[in-house]
């Protein structure tokens, strides 16, 4: 049975991508995204999966930053549809509730509950962090917002489900592994991610990504991020189609390497079927 490393607390919505990813599988919760990395790349771990991503929040922390120098490979993907929970001790009515405990960012999903309840929003360090502080407050006054899963291992009460403002809300997690998982360049639905920094000298960005479209190849994603807080150094992050031994990406690759440095590819894996059903 595989050991998941993820960010978070038990019953974190990353604890669930995890377990809903791999059924039957244990999870390992950790304090930070270099833990789980750590976890995995010291062999306590078999596989973490780590959030770059969320269709509402944008870019997740500070993942882009780790992943270059992670020492793992990114070996698939997988989307996680958050549904936030009201979570109470049990016996609460909703006209109970006073104060609604989270994560920041998940009470930023939920300001149309809090503003229906007239509750006060109470800030906490995790989702997860908030269902275990509500059990042991056991005060019908104070309610979490946190997953199903959290409210399972907590022994809350679901008073309401999917009470998030966006029906959208989906979080994407890169599955790492120690290892690169090898894949056949003619396999369909690829995905290539890779990091690289330009030279410094006029239009180098413009050049270096000219290659990937005279060769025909799809970039899905890019994103530029300031390197040990540098404001001249500046990263990027990138995901194509396709397989680095593809002619046409081969062939990108190649002119790319004309005007960038530091050019690192962090993993080839298939596409999870959600992108391909929500592209």
């Amino acid at each position: 049975m595989s050991l998941i490393a993820f960010q978070g607390m038990p019953g974190a919505y990353s604890d669930l991508a995890c377990r809903t990813a791999f059924p039957g599988a244990a999870t390992l919760p950790c304090e930070s995204f270099q833990a789980a990395m750590a976890a995995v790349r010291e062999g306590r771990a078999d596989l973490a999966m780590l959030p770059p991503e969320n269709s509402i929040v944008g870019r997740v922390g500070d993942m882009h930053a780790l992943l270059p120098d992670s020492g793992l490979s990114i070996i698939g993907e997988t989307f996680l549809r958050v549904e936030h929970c009201l979570l109470a001790p049990k016996g609460t009515r909703i006209s109970d509730i006073k104060r609604i405990h989270s994560h920041p960012v998940a009470l930023g999903q939920v300001k149309r509950l809090i503003a229906e309840l007239g509750a006060t929003a109470v800030v906490e360090y995790d989702t997860a962090g908030a269902a275990e502080i509500i059990a042991k407050l056991d005060s019908k006054a104070d309610a979490a917002i946190a997953s199903s899963l959290a409210g399972e291992m907590y022994g809350l009460e679901i008073l309401r489900r999917n009470v998030e403002d966006e029906a959208h809300n989906t979080t994407r997690f890169y599955i790492m592994a120690r290892e690169p998982l090898p894949v056949e360049p003619e396999t369909p639905g690829l995905m290539t991610t890779f990091v690289f920094n330009v030279r410094n000298v006029p239009a180098a960005l413009y050049k270096a990504l000219g290659g990937f479209a005279t060769n025909g190849v799809n970039m899905t994603r890019l994103e530029s991020y300031m390197v040990n807080g540098s404001f001249t150094a500046t990263q990027f992050l990138a995901e194509v189609e396709g397989h680095p031994a593809q002619s046409g990406l081969q062939h990108a690759f190649e002119e790319l390497g004309f005007f960038c440095t530091d050019f690192k590819v962090l993993g080839t894996y298939k596409m999870d079927p959600y992108r391909l059903a929500h592209g």
